[in-house]
């Protein structure tokens, strides 16, 4: 029996979230036999493995990349095994509504090449945090992994991901562009999938500063698409925060008093500003507070060393 869809689940040592994720894709109401779940770990993961053997889904198995190679890479060795005439890829921190795979199959008319994105939903609280307020982007996103499906034939055409992008980001804008580029229509479609936000350790936003790098090898990929869909202008006012610094310590180096009180004055006022805009429709609890006014402090430093790093390891010049 041909199978119409296959699902493909990256996933690394998050057993807790697979699991999860695993009973919504078992209860979908489509036809059990029509589809097939394939779980990619991101490196070898025996409890992911034994997880997965012993969960005694019709149609569900396990794959693992040699090493951990980011999900680029295990979603493309999950598509390249799956079976079925459309690919689904979702992730295993996502719960999929019971009709996530009814309406992907409703939707197809026997295209050769066809991509569809479905619609994201991100539960926050009233008062979000600055982490939950990002996560919750998703819903608005053009175009991502967690909730998109496409012919097989698509993915083949476009030679599937880019396995450079090696960490969780960017790889999903990088085959919508793919797609753009190749003409493969893309239709949006009301598959539901739920994408709960984790709790994060405080100050996570300085560690997200590292997923830039593959922004240089976006622009470097798609510029005018990058620009268009990603972000039209250069984050100047880092580079602003970043040369008040500077010059307050050219200033103190050089014994000008006036030099120093001008930048010092100017980079407290940039980083308040940035500070409150971060702050803007979300928590108001101290803790979160001052974990925003100590990361806003370090964030310029860290974006743009990211960044730069990515320009040179892929040779681009992303201002």
């Amino acid at each position: 029996m041909q199978v119409k869809i296959s699902v493909i689940v990256p996933t690394y040592k998050r057993p807790q979230l697979l699991v999860k994720c695993l009973e919504a894709l078992d209860r979908q109401v489509f036809c059990r036999d029509d589809y097939e779940v394939i779980v990619v770990s991101d490196g070898p993961d025996e409890l992911t493995e034994a997880i997965v053997t012993d969960a005694g889904f019709k149609q569900l198995s396990y794959l693992a990349t040699p090493q951990k190679k980011g999900p680029a890479a295990a979603r493309n060795i999950g598509w390249l095994k799956a079976r079925g005439v459309l690919v689904a890829f979702t992730d295993d921190d996502c719960i999929p509504d019971t009709n996530w795979l009814q309406t992907i199959w409703q939707e197809y008319k026997g295209e050769e090449l066809i991509a569809y994105t479905g619609k994201t939903v991100v539960p926050v609280s009233q008062s979000p945090t600055d982490y939950e307020r990002n996560i919750a982007n998703l819903e608005v996103a053009e175009f991502i992994t967690a909730n998109c499906a496409c012919t097989k034939q698509a993915l083949l055409k476009v030679g599937g991901f880019d396995e450079r992008f090696s960490m969780a980001w960017r790889e999903d804008s990088d085959l919508h562009f793919k797609f753009l580029k190749h003409n493969v229509p893309i239709k949006q479609i009301a598959a539901v999938i739920v994408h709960p936000v984790r709790k994060a350790p405080w100050g996570i936003s300085l560690k997200e500063q590292k997923k830039g790098i593959f922004n240089a090898l976006l622009y470097k990929k798609y510029p005018d698409l990058y620009r268009q869909r990603i972000k039209p202008r250069p984050s100047w006012n880092y580079y602003a925060i970043i040369a008040m610094f500077v010059g307050m310590l050219a200033g103190a180096w050089l014994d000008i008093f006036w030099i120093v009180v001008v930048c010092a004055a100017m980079w407290l006022l940039l980083t308040l500003s940035f500070t409150l805009k971060r702050l803007a429709n979300t928590s108001k609890a101290p803790d979160h507070i001052v974990e925003m006014l100590f990361t806003s402090i370090f964030i310029p430093f860290f974006s743009l060393y990211w960044q730069f790093y990515g320009d040179l390891k892929f040779r681009a010049l992303l201002l």
